[in-house]
């Protein structure tokens, strides 16, 4: 899988990194039958990201992202291909995080969301959007969002960016 970019804007350096914690995670920029684009927005927070978690023990990132997406979107996925990969080191955290994305579409009917008590709490809604108005939400999440996770909408705009050629097609 290609790597789009490192996200490190505090810095790190190497000898600092050795001593984060890994975390792995897979995301995808999901397509339904009207070529709209799934996003979950944050309101508490008010930013937006793509569906997608952590990989847990034994999970592959396919696997991964098939869960993922059935809990916080309530779709079943036909992988389509691979976007590529995106590190990210957050120094409060301790954490070298990477992020691997995929481009899907929905397969099969929509069902409920299974949100986490967490995700509830910040206020998760999926919105289903243009490729246009995908990126245009996630550029005013940079300027609007004070509580946002700049990470975040970093990586995913990376993503939607990186992905415009292949949704082209």
């Amino acid at each position: 899988m290609k790597k789009i970019t490192i996200i490190n804007p505090e810095k790190v350096s190497d000898k600092e990194a050795k001593k984060y914690k890994n975390r792995r995670a897979s995301r995808a920029i999901v397509v339904d039958k009207d070529g709209k684009i799934a996003l979950l927005y944050v309101s508490k927070k008010k930013y937006y990201k793509l569906p997608g978690g952590k990989m847990e023990e034994g999970e592959s990132r396919i696997e991964t992202l098939k869960r993922e997406c059935r809990e916080e979107i309530g779709c079943n996925l036909e992988i389509i291909g691979e976007i590529g990969f995106i590190v990210e080191y957050r120094k409060m955290f301790e954490r070298r995080q990477t992020s691997y994305c995929y481009l899907a579409k929905v397969k099969g009917r929509q069902a409920m969301a299974h949100l986490s008590k967490k995700e509830k709490e910040e206020g998760y809604k999926l919105k289903w959007l243009t490729y246009n108005n995908a990126v245009k939400v996630m550029e005013k999440s940079k300027k609007v969002s004070k509580e946002g996770n700049p990470y975040v909408i970093s990586r995913e705009t990376a993503f939607l960016k990186e992905a415009k050629a292949i949704l082209s097609n």
